[in-house]
């Protein structure tokens, strides 16, 4: 079965509503310039709403921050991620520092662009790699990508795990999944939203639904 994530979730109504429903991850954005940005005092109670409601595990969203700045959101009482997403120029010495700092499960994101993006995925020491659509911000903008260079990305690296990202919705996923190749994890963000930050709830339902039955 391939997981879900519900991404750049803000309210805690939702996010109980969402880990209720089902979702294995949800993803807190902690970048400033996201529109779904979520403020470290805010945290606690989004991160506190979904446990208290169900299994999802919380995923923190970071772009090009630094170790400390992570580890200190990372580990910050009430929030306690479970793992953590990055977005920039992380080398993998950097990667493997993050993962030993915050003692956490490490996601890497990647803006595909071609076939080329994903010849090297091997050398990244983390524990999962998002494939996503490359755009200004960094995901979340609805914009979409070829899913046939993630079916070749699953062909080429079988042993890692690999989120597909960009242009999801209710409606798309199942296809979604079939043409890359049944990847371990879907994430959304835009496509299960009323508004930016303020997630739909039947289409949350939907989609968990559709992507779960897959």
């Amino acid at each position: 079965m391939t997981l879900v994530k519900i991404c750049g979730v803000t309210l805690a109504d939702d996010a109980a509503r969402i880990s209720a429903g089902g979702a294995d991850f949800i993803g807190l954005n902690f970048w400033p310039r996201s529109k779904r940005y979520l403020t470290p005092e805010r945290a606690p109670i989004v991160a506190g709403a979904a446990r208290g409601a169900g299994a999802a595990k919380l995923v923190g969203v970071f772009v090009d921050a630094d170790a400390d700045d992570i580890l200190a959101i990372t580990v910050a009482a009430g929030v306690e991620l479970d793992a953590i997403q990055l977005h920039g120029d992380y080398s993998p010495a950097e990667l493997t520092h993050l993962g030993d700092l915050t003692q956490r499960p490490v996601w890497l994101a990647i803006a595909v662009t071609g076939a080329r993006d994903v010849d090297a995925l091997h050398v990244y020491p983390v524990d999962a790699i998002l494939l996503d659509a490359p755009t200004p911000q960094r995901g979340g903008a609805g914009a979409s990508f070829d899913h046939a260079i993630a079916a070749a990305a699953r062909r080429k690296h079988p042993a890692r795990r690999l989120v597909l990202a960009g242009g999801l919705a209710p409606d798309t996923v199942v296809a979604a999944i079939a043409a890359a190749a049944q990847p371990w994890c879907v994430d959304v963000a835009s496509g299960v939203e009323a508004a930016p930050g303020i997630k739909d709830a039947a289409k949350v339902a939907a989609f968990i639904a559709a992507a779960h039955g897959a």
